[in-house]
């Protein structure tokens, strides 16, 4: 079983024959962007999914603070959208993020990005939250904000997960704060 962020339908479950098999293990890495066929006999079933790899981001999971980064992320997804409900923005805005991890030269081209996603998807799922953008370079301003976030992030969409979701975050924040040893 996976689950797919798509631009018009939100969050989709779906079966894939064969997922934990050897040829399709490299295309269902999180993160990944995939083509995808849906079928179900009824809208009520969980469909059955044929999926073709677009781009993928298996090289960049090598990487510690890019593979925090995205897993951290698609968790977040994962575990906050409600299924079946579209959000445009945050698919647009979650594809730019990834994006931004794979290409940019080091963390503080994304590390903002980041948490201005955090907050877009508070704001999307109806919580009026507010943190100010911190400007690019000033790690100590990032840092409050990306910890202010969290601690919405925490209160409001993970309080009640069985799965511990801000255990990737907290990875992330580690390996972020080495970089000016934060």
């Amino acid at each position: 079983m996976v689950r797919l962020l798509t631009a018009d339908h939100g969050l989709v479950a779906a079966y894939v024959a064969g997922a934990r098999g050897r040829n399709l293990r490299p295309v269902l890495i999180p993160g990944n962007l995939v083509e995808a066929e849906l079928r179900a006999r009824s809208a009520s079933q969980l469909p059955f999914a044929r999926l073709e790899l677009v781009q993928s981001r298996g090289p960049w999971l090598s990487e510690p603070l890019p593979a925090a980064a995205i897993g951290w992320v698609t968790a977040l997804a994962a575990a906050t959208l409600p299924e079946r409900q579209p959000f445009p923005a945050l698919y647009e805005a979650l594809v730019a993020l990834l994006e931004a991890v794979c290409v940019a030269p080091s963390a503080r081209r994304w590390a903002v990005p980041l948490v201005s996603f955090e907050v877009l998807l508070l704001r999307e799922l109806g919580y009026g939250v507010s943190a100010s953008r911190p400007a690019d370079g000033d790690w100590p301003a990032f840092f409050a904000a990306f910890d202010t976030v969290g601690k919405q992030l925490e209160r409001y969409l993970l309080a009640e997960r069985r799965s511990d979701v801000m255990a990737a975050r907290a990875m992330l924040r580690r390996r972020l704060a080495r970089i000016e040893g934060s």
